[in-house]
């Protein structure tokens, strides 16, 4: 089969389709053929061998977030599952591939009225929304900023947000086109990347995308929570614990939100909810073979919503 691997890391120009064996389902597992692939931040931190500490090597295939159709079942599964719709979690890799093994307990069958391209901007953004909020321990009536809220993660908590009745939903965003677009899915006040902009000084709860030196810290209300949902401009600053200490009044909270921490079930009916109920943002389609092109535009910061390969 056809799938894009790393053979070097740094620049996109590192990514390559090669021709691998054919994945074999194990007990519990199920195999997909793989539509549609998304391209996620994640991915995007793998490439770069920001996470080489954690055992990525060349060969490695990116993509945790595909939907297709249930090719063949593993020891243990229900053979009613072939030749269904499906979107899938296939962790930290193994998406940018023709086909796919994943856990059965990671797969959710797909309605017909939820296309594949657009699966793959829900299924995980959604998870990182409701339980990154709930991480927060958001309540109707609260002001929350989103941090970064122009990729498929930032764009489901400002829907997510909205619905749950926040007094503001204030984002972070590089342009006043996509501050426009984010108003559209439910955002009430536009910042700069910088915070600059018609909103409130102060938060009760901030859901952080991006993390790097810009996390803002000083713009959360007193007992104020801020989580940290992804990582893209890499670690939080080296002076966070100095700067908690001098806000010790102001009782803040700081936390992270990784969906490893999330019982099975609640996972499953998040990403069920997900998949029927919140808005598709696809910045562009292309075909497996230009993942290079993805990630340049990625590191570029062009895409607003999701990037999408397809087989």
């Amino acid at each position: 089969m056809k799938a894009v691997v790393i053979k070097e890391f740094g620049s996109p120009d590192g990514l390559g389709v090669v021709e691998l064996g054919e994945p074999v389902a194990g007990g519990g597992q199920v195999l997909v053929d793989v539509e549609a692939a998304g391209v996620a931040g994640g991915d995007v931190l793998i490439r770069r061998g920001a996470l080489a500490a954690y055992g990525f090597r060349t060969g490695f295939v990116p993509g945790g977030e595909v939907a297709g159709t249930v090719a063949a079942v593993g020891a243990g599964v229900d053979p009613g599952w072939v030749g269904r719709r499906v979107w899938a979690f296939t962790g930290t890799g193994g998406g940018y591939a023709e086909k796919a093994v994943v856990v059965l307990r990671d797969v959710v069958a797909l309605p017909d009225s939820v296309a594949a391209v657009d699966a793959v901007t829900l299924g995980s953004a959604g998870v990182v929304g409701h339980f990154g909020l709930a991480q927060a321990r958001f309540a109707a009536g609260e002001s929350v900023l989103v941090r970064g809220a122009a990729g498929s993660l930032g764009i489901a908590t400002v829907q997510l947000a909205a619905r749950g009745g926040a007094s503001v939903v204030a984002v972070t965003t590089s342009s006043a086109e996509r501050g426009r677009r984010l108003r559209e899915l439910g955002a009430t006040h536009v910042l700069d990347r910088a915070g600059v902009g018609d909103g409130p000084e102060a938060y009760d709860v901030i859901i952080d995308v991006v993390a790097g030196d810009g996390l803002m810290l000083d713009r959360l209300a007193v007992n104020g929570r801020l989580v940290i949902v992804g990582a893209v401009d890499g670690p939080p600053p080296a002076d966070l614990g100095a700067r908690l200490m001098a806000a010790f009044r102001k009782s803040l909270t700081v936390a992270t939100f990784s969906a490893d921490t999330v019982p099975a079930g609640a996972l499953q009916a998040v990403r069920e909810s997900s998949l029927l109920t919140l808005k598709s943002v696809v910045h562009q389609v292309l075909p497996l073979a230009e993942a290079a092109e993805a990630h340049r535009q990625m590191d570029a910061g062009q895409v607003f919503g999701r990037i999408v390969l397809t087989v």
